[in-house]
């Protein structure tokens, strides 16, 4: 990802990592399955559930999106991927114009119109070259290490403020959840994130409230389609804010982190793009939302047990089924599930994301230059960050050639 230069530094192998220290990112083996299907994986799979759940309530419950054509789309765009990459390879709500669409209380046709306008700029950019390089690879190749952990903290730290918030609104089973997570963290057979959906279901059951969730009607998504004034509304709106987090977050922080994980099974950044084009082009006409990829996702995936591309397809199969089946019952479900237990998960994966930071070089030059960039995308957004670190990053590193050549 970062090139030769002197001054930009080197991520040294998984075996070499291994070696030096215990990190966050275990060793890959020689041999890796394209597809497992077992506990782990599904547990797996529902990693990212705490990020996932609280946009999904408020798309479907404030925005009205429907119920079978979120989650179908979801579905089958998680199945495709799994089926392609062979890897878990995340998929979320884009962020920037779900907290929109939610906030502003957006009309469906606002979104679709969006999604589609941010799919059309993917694949435009996707094939933008300066030079004959493709400009995204370019951007990826000037982009600091330590500008990368800075993202990756920023999102910890971000989520953790989230986590702890819904954390006081279900204390009691957000301190169990906690628990189990500890104690589960590394069970083959009763993987965490498993044993927490279960429990919640549980949960619902318990305080009465299940048989009025779970109501069987067969329903196929709608048909819909995304107009130049949603588009162009949508796009002012939240989708120009939206392409540089993307960017960051969805495309070189992913392409990084899949490297790190899966060095054998690495994607380019180009070609992550032009997934996130091609999704968001097609699902607007069938009740999609708009989707990316996202670093946290992928983190919390691999962390609760993900290994290969058998995660994307049982949780694309589990949407699928879902949406075609009890589209009707989604939004109690979601509504009833207890948020103490979705705070835990969040928090779990905080953690995660935060340990990130031991990876970086030892120096203070660009330990400094991480934290400006997590707090300058706390503080304001992570496209900010990312950009004024790379700024501080650059002039820092001329300066002190400067220095050394006057020396």
């Amino acid at each position: 990802m970062i090139d030769d230069e002197e001054n930009l530094q080197q991520k040294p192998s998984i075996e070499a990592k291994a070696e030096a220290e215990p990190s966050t990112i275990a060793p890959v083996k020689d041999s890796h399955r394209d597809f497992e299907f077992n506990l782990r994986e599904l547990a797996g799979s529902m990693g990212d559930f705490g990020t996932l759940v609280p946009l999904a309530i408020g798309y479907i419950v404030i925005v009205g999106l429907n119920p079978a054509g979120f989650l179908v789309m979801l579905g089958l765009t998680n199945i495709f991927l799994g089926l392609v990459y062979k890897i878990p390879m995340p998929l979320q709500p884009k962020k920037v114009v779900a907290t929109a669409a939610i906030a502003q209380k957006w009309s469906p046709s606002l979104v679709y119109g969006t999604g589609f306008s941010l799919g059309l700029a993917w694949l435009g950019l996707s094939f933008t070259k300066i030079k004959g390089e493709p400009l995204i690879e370019k951007m990826s190749k000037y982009t600091p290490q330590c500008v990368i952990r800075g993202i990756l903290l920023a999102l910890g730290i971000s989520l953790a403020i989230i986590g702890f918030e819904m954390l006081l609104s279900g204390l009691l089973f957000g301190l169990i959840a906690i628990i189990l997570i500890v104690v589960l963290r590394n069970n083959k057979n009763a993987p965490a994130a498993l044993v927490l959906v279960l429990l919640g279901i549980v949960i619902i059951a318990f305080q009465g409230q299940l048989l009025g969730v779970f109501i069987f009607n067969f329903t196929l998504p709608p048909l819909t389609a995304p107009t130049l004034q949603s588009m162009y509304q949508g796009m002012l709106l939240a989708g120009i804010a939206q392409i540089p987090l993307s960017i960051t977050n969805a495309v070189i922080v992913v392409a990084a982190l899949i490297k790190d994980y899966f060095p054998e099974r690495a994607v380019s950044e180009k070609r992550i793009m032009q997934n996130m084009g091609v999704m968001n082009v097609v699902a607007p006409f069938f009740g999609g939302f708009p989707m990316c990829h996202g670093g946290g996702g992928l983190v919390a995936q691999y962390s609760f047990g993900a290994r290969t591309g058998g995660a994307n397809i049982m949780e694309g199969s589990i949407e699928l089924i879902l949406g075609l089946l009890f589209a009707g019952s989604i939004v109690a479900l979601f509504s009833a599930f207890p948020i103490g237990i979705v705070a835990a998960m969040l928090l779990f994966v905080s953690v995660q994301l935060v340990s990130f930071v031991k990876d970086i070089k030892r120096d203070l030059r660009e330990i400094g230059i991480m934290l400006v960039t997590a707090i300058l995308s706390i503080l304001t957004n992570m496209a900010v960050g990312f950009a004024l670190g790379i700024i501080v990053f650059y002039v820092l590193k001329k300066i002190k050639s400067e220095n050394d050549f006057q020396v």
